[in-house]
C-alpha cells in the first residue's frame, strides 16, 4: 500500500489520516487487504500490528519508487497495489482477485475512474511483470506510474468500478464523504 504522497492539493494533509466518512484513509484502505499473504506500508510513519512498513529511497520519490521498495518485500505472483487515497478500496478489490484466474494472460488488471481513467493504483499486477517493468528504472524515483502500466498487458474490470475514485483535492474530500455516508 502506498502512503508517502505529499498531498499537495490538500495543503500538505497527511492522506493517511484523512478521515472519510469517520474512518481515516489508511484503515479504510487496510479493509482492502482482508486474506493478503502480507501487507507492506510504503511510507512514513508507524505500521499497525501485523504490516510491515518501509519506505522508499529517496523519500517522496513518488509512487513508482514506492512500488519499487514495496515489491522488493513481496514473494507472491500476484501483488494488489492500493493508494491510500483510495476510499472504497475494499469494495473494489475483491473484483479484482476474482478475475486473476479469469485473466491468464494479463499482467494489470485494474478499473477505471468516473472520468474514465484507469486506475493503476488500485490495481492487480503480476510480480514477474511488474519487476521485468521496473528493472530499468532502477528506484523509480520521479517516474511517472503511467510508463510503469504502457509496458504491461492490462485488462480493465468493470465489476467493482462504481467503487474505485481517489482522493486528491478538498472536492473529492467532501464528494466522497457524501457518496459514503449515503
Amino acid at each position: 500500500m502506498l502512503a508517502g504522497g505529499q498531498g499537495r492539493r490538500l495543503g500538505g494533509r497527511d492522506k493517511a489520516t484523512l478521515p472519510v466518512a469517520g474512518q481515516p484513509l489508511l484503515q479504510r484502505v487496510l479493509a482492502a487487504c482482508t486474506g493478503a499473504q502480507r501487507v507492506v506500508l510504503v511510507g512514513p510513519g508507524p505500521a499497525p500490528d501485523g504490516v510491515l512498513r518501509v519506505q522508499e529511497d529517496p523519500p517522496g520519490g513518488g509512487p513508482v519508487a514506492g512500488i519499487v521498495a514495496g515489491l522488493a518485500q513481496v514473494r507472491s505472483p500476484w501483488v494488489l497495489v492500493l493508494a491510500v487515497d483510495q476510499p472504497d478500496a475494499a469494495r473494489a478489490t475483491p473484483a479484482l482477485v476474482a478475475a486473476l484466474a479469469d485473466e491468464p494472460e494479463a499482467d494489470l488488471l485494474c478499473h477505471r475512474d468516473g472520468t474514465g481513467h484507469p486506475q493503476w493504483l488500485l490495481g492487480a499486477y503480476r510480480a514477474r511483470a511488474l519487476r521485468e517493468v521496473l528493472a530499468p528504472l532502477g528506484a523509480g524515483h520521479g517516474v511517472p506510474v503511467a510508463r510503469v502500466a504502457d509496458g504491461l498487458r492490462m485488462v480493465e474490470i468493470s465489476d467493482g468500478a462504481a467503487h474505485v475514485g481517489d482522493i486528491d483535492t478538498w472536492d473529492d474530500h467532501a464528494a466522497w464523504e457524501r457518496r459514503l455516508r449515503d
